[in-house]
């Protein structure tokens, strides 16, 4: 055999381990190692809606605006509610004024003679002075829920973050409940990566995480905070005998279900904006 010959053939078989040592390695990668694209900026959202009903008289934000914790982000006919404090004060003091005469009256009464005042009549007068302490705290509680409808009437963020999906202007109606924007907080950012069952057995919770945004920005470092306990069962229906419906077909092929991770963000670049919904890539370093 010529050395042009065996040097092909050498070359052939290096070639040939070459690919199979890098077609192992990318089998180990892409299927044995834990990591995944599915993953999935999140934060927690909260819902504002106003306490107390009525016209919107004022917007203090807008759309995407980062406000600070007590911030007002939008005022409900404040006139109206300060009028009705004022009319719960007037109640307070006119009830305020009954107590003092009743118990005047009953202390009177008492002071005298039974052959002047009958018992029946103390007992009367006594009872008298209960009823109109009750009327007094009824009227101080009123007093207090009209006081609390007043500062109410100026909705305030709860927690610093992001205004989102504003959905209030001046003019509008505001029913009690009903959501009127949006208020991401800004200090909840978070990753969701969703693993295969089959990788499950390579996480560990306090494990290193690197997250690779989507964008292309600066890699995140954190650490896998808890793994889900439990996924929707898609099969898992009722019949109408709540009875299990139970599927009578069967996919051969089985698809590994994916199970929800989530992963505390240890640090984040202070020229990185999140964004809750974005996706990335997570690879676990255990």
């Amino acid at each position: 055999m010529s050395a042009s010959k065996i040097f092909r053939f050498c070359l052939t078989m290096l070639l040939l381990g070459a690919a199979l040592f890098a077609g192992r390695t990318a089998w180990d990668h892409y299927m044995e190692s834990a990591w995944t694209r599915d993953g999935r900026v999140k934060a927690d959202v909260i819902t504002i809606s106003a306490d107390v009903s009525g016209i919107v008289t004022e917007v203090l934000v807008h759309d995407n605006q980062l406000v600070q914790k007590g911030d007002v982000l939008f005022v409900i006919d404040k006139a109206r509610y300060e009028n009705a404090l004022l009319q719960s004060k007037a109640l307070l003091a006119s009830q305020q004024v009954e107590k003092g005469r009743r118990t005047s009256e009953a202390k009177r009464r008492a002071d005298l003679d039974s052959s002047i005042v009958s018992a029946e009549s103390k007992e009367t007068a006594q009872a008298a002075v209960g009823t109109a302490s009750a009327q007094y705290q009824a009227a101080v509680s009123a007093r207090d829920l009209a006081q609390l409808n007043v500062e109410r009437t100026e909705v305030r963020a709860p927690v610093t973050g992001y205004v989102t999906n504003l959905n209030v202007y001046a003019g509008d109606f505001a029913a009690i409940g009903a959501a009127k924007l949006a208020l991401i907080n800004a200090s909840s950012f978070y990753v969701v990566g969703y693993f295969e069952e089959t990788k499950l057995p390579l996480l560990k919770v306090n494990d290193k995480v690197e997250i690779h945004m989507m964008s292309g920005q600066a890699v995140l470092q954190g650490h896998i905070e808890s793994i889900a306990r439990g996924i929707t069962d898609r099969d898992a229906n009722l019949g109408r005998e709540l009875l299990a419906d139970v599927n009578p077909t069967f996919n051969w092929v089985r698809l590994a279900q994916r199970v929800p991770v989530r992963i505390h963000i240890d640090a984040k670049p202070k020229d990185l904006d999140l964004v809750a919904g974005t996706t990335c890539t997570v690879v676990i370093h255990g």
